[in-house]
């Protein structure tokens, strides 16, 4: 296979990879990292800089320097007829037998998830772009083991793509002799090969973008976007994307992410589970922001509600839209009783981000899908979106917005046990190459795990109590994790625990869950080992 002088790739051709890995889309890679790889870094070195002033005490705040564009008159650009009602949008990887159920769920939007849903494998992540394309172009299909053929159905899904965050590298494709960022080898890939297609059927390349900390980190996605669209010869604005608003620093710069990316913003998203791994994240040592049990951090406590407020005032105010957070429920087959609770549940909670104003909102499973349209439908009566719901009411402060030592509840047994449990198996699952898997009726993805882990490293760094007096210490971590690994180990069995590749898992959980410094991304020390 070609491959354009000063690129190397590192990772395997298998069958069809060339039909992805062709000269012009790696060219196109490799002009977005030159243009655009200095820059990135600096913003990395940025947040390392923002964290040592959190760390000595220096508040979080709404920036002076940009107050003009807080109090200015300016709205997002027109968005494209297919992003006008996203009543329900599902959530996934992009393997085969997902995107085709994703995008004949019934939902508005599939975002296909290169990132926190995704196990960054090479052959995931070339695989993941053939699939798209294969859907794009409506000869995707899949059979499986059981003889059942998987394809496309009439009126699929509107598609988005999340590519990686600015933090994660692509280490098979080395430009210059460094690895290519991630974030840019995804867009760069799926614009070049996808883009026209879209564009020539009346649709147009739309994206989710990832973990952004601050708005010149939006900045330079516009920029890239600009960019990409003049070289491949597409009108400027033709990319639209929605920013997830899921790290804590951003929440205090969400007028200003839209400002920048004011041509291709779509809408901002409120991506919860993300949003308290980054709380816990920006305060190691202070212990009066430990939080309890992750069960009890729900949307309603008073950081998480302010939040969300002005998620939904920041967007109307400027014409953009306002998604709402995963429902990470999956029904349980065989227990009705229990599944209609749980789907009370994500109902209530739906409901709740209607009536704040909110245009629509994610699920992680198909039988979701009809519950979470008809709440919107209903509630919305049947308009498209509440855009002209300005909530011009809400007043929020950054004290509100850091009020984390108001949330209640309890650290427990049962909670610590819970974050052992979880992380641990998540990143079995993620080192066996799978990135979403479905934990005690939920969806468990990177963000999740991330909360479980930091929750454990928090709690023993602090050396807080349980409610029975006892601190959990390293010592007790390791005692739970024996534990819960040999009830893991007992209820899959011997073959599925050794496929796990438990030794490695083991050593991985205990270095981002008991190591001295709180370790900035679980996925970072877990690339090492795919």
């Amino acid at each position: 296979m070609a491959v354009p002088a000063a690129i190397e790739l590192l990772g395997a051709v298998e069958p069809r990879f060339d039909e992805v890995l062709t000269p012009g889309a790696l060219e196109l890679v490799a002009e977005l990292q030159r243009r655009f790889g200095d820059r990135r870094q600096e913003l990395l070195e940025r947040r390392a800089e923002r964290r040592k002033r959190l760390l000595r005490g220096e508040p979080l705040h709404f920036l002076p320097e940009t107050r003009e564009i807080r109090e200015g008159d300016w709205t997002v650009a027109q968005r494209s007829a297919e992003l006008r009602r996203r009543w329900v949008e599902i959530t996934g990887p992009t393997d085969r037998k997902m995107v085709i159920n994703a995008l004949n769920s019934g939902a508005n939007a599939f975002m296909a998830d290169f990132e926190d849903a995704n196990s960054p494998t090479w052959r995931n992540m070339v695989s993941g772009h053939l699939n798209l394309r294969d859907a794009i172009e409506g000869t995707i299909a899949y059979d499986s083991a059981d003889g059942r053929r998987y394809q496309l159905e009439p009126e699929p899904a509107t598609l988005l793509v999340r590519p990686r965050g600015w933090h994660l590298p692509e280490r098979h494709l080395l430009i210059a002799g460094e690895p290519v960022a991630g974030a840019l080898f995804d867009f760069g890939l799926y614009l070049f090969h996808c883009a026209p297609r879209l564009l020539r059927a009346g649709s147009g390349p739309y994206f989710y973008l990832p973990k952004l900390e601050s708005h010149l980190e939006a900045r330079l996605w516009d920029d890239v976007f600009s960019f990409a669209e003049d070289a491949l010869g597409t009108a400027r604005g033709s990319i639209k994307a929605t920013v997830l608003i899921e790290t804590l620093p951003a929440a205090f710069e969400m007028e200003e992410i839209l400002f920048e990316l004011r041509e291709h913003a779509a809408g901002l998203n409120a991506g919860r589970w993300d949003y308290i791994f980054s709380a816990i994240k920006c305060f190691p040592d202070r212990r009066e922001m430990v939080l309890p049990d992750r069960g009890a951090v729900t949307m309603t406590v008073p950081f998480m509600h302010a939040y969300t407020e002005l998620l939904v005032a920041t967007c109307h105010r400027r014409g953009a839209h306002a998604i709402g957070g995963m429902a990470a429920l999956i029904p349980s087959r065989g227990d009705d009783e229990a599944n209609l609770r749980a789907i009370d549940g994500v109902r209530a909670d739906k409901q709740r981000e209607l009536s704040q104003g909110y245009d629509g909102s994610w699920v992680a499973h198909p039988d979701l899908v009809p519950v979470v349209r008809e709440v919107f439908e209903r509630g919305l009566d049947g308009a498209d979106n509440q855009l002209e719901r300005r909530r011009d009411d809400v007043r929020v402060t950054p004290a509100q917005l850091l009020d984390l030592p108001a949330t209640p509840g309890r650290i427990t047994e049962a909670g610590l046990r819970a974050d052992v449990n979880v992380g641990f198996q998540y990143l079995s699952f993620w080192l066996t190459g799978r990135g979403a898997a479905a934990i005690n009726s939920l969806m468990e993805d990177t963000a999740t795990a991330e909360i479980s882990r930091t929750q454990v490293w928090q709690w023993v760094h602090h050396g807080v109590e349980l409610e029975d007096g006892r601190p959990v210490t390293a010592e007790l971590v390791r005692q739970v994790l024996d534990e819960e690994s040999d009830r893991i180990r007992r209820a899959v069995g011997e073959e599925l625990w050794r496929g796990g590749r438990p030794g490695e898992t083991r050593t991985l959980f205990e270095h981002v869950a008991l190591s001295d410094e709180l370790i900035e991304f679980m996925t970072l020390p877990g690339y090492a080992c795919l």
